[in-house]
């Protein structure tokens, strides 16, 4: 669930987090938060705090659009996260522009190498997807896997199962 900088900044957000959880009887681990690089240097210090007590509730954060904001390595170090999600301006070009899959490989590196989970936002191609598999990217969204689809639709593929997955070794 991406959380705008607003949501993000709320200072009652983590009890909302807690009462949402507790209502649904959704399990925490079950709930992904997303929040930009942008959002998360707003302030760092109580980005921190906040996302120390979201992983306490069992939550799972990710960082939103890596690599389009401060990209700071001493922060990515201290948030406590699971996963990056590298952006699609990275991830576009990747299999055309030198540049950019050497940023992209260089992601995924650092993103295991600090045990993150790595996703790449905005695959449209057999090509890119080839790519992010052959470099060991965890889990990839885009084109390439499905269009927007209203959220009834999805209830319904869901209920019957009625969707393949093209490669089963990234989760979508």
């Amino acid at each position: 669930m991406n959380l705008s900088a607003r949501q993000f900044q709320q200072h009652d957000l983590v009890e909302m987090v807690r009462n949402t959880l507790d209502e649904t009887g959704l399990g925490p681990s079950s709930l992904d938060l997303e929040i930009t690089e942008t959002t998360a240097m707003q302030n760092a210090e109580v980005t921190v705090e906040t996302l120390r007590a979201l992983r306490a509730l069992g939550v799972g954060i990710s960082i939103d659009d890596f690599g389009m904001g401060y990209s700071s390595l001493n922060y990515l170090k201290r948030f406590p996260l699971n996963a990056v999600k590298i952006d699609r301006a990275f991830v576009n070009d990747i299999t055309s522009n030198h540049d950019d899959a050497a940023i992209v490989s260089a992601v995924i590196g650092m993103a295991r190498s600090l045990r993150l989970r790595v996703v790449a936002e905005g695959v449209e191609t057999a090509e890119q997807f080839a790519f992010l598999r052959s470099h060991e990217c965890d889990e990839a969204q885009g084109y390439y896997f499905s269009r927007p689809i209203p959220a009834e639709d999805m209830t319904r593929m869901l209920e019957r199962r009625t969707f393949a997955v093209r490669e089963p070794r990234l989760r979508v």
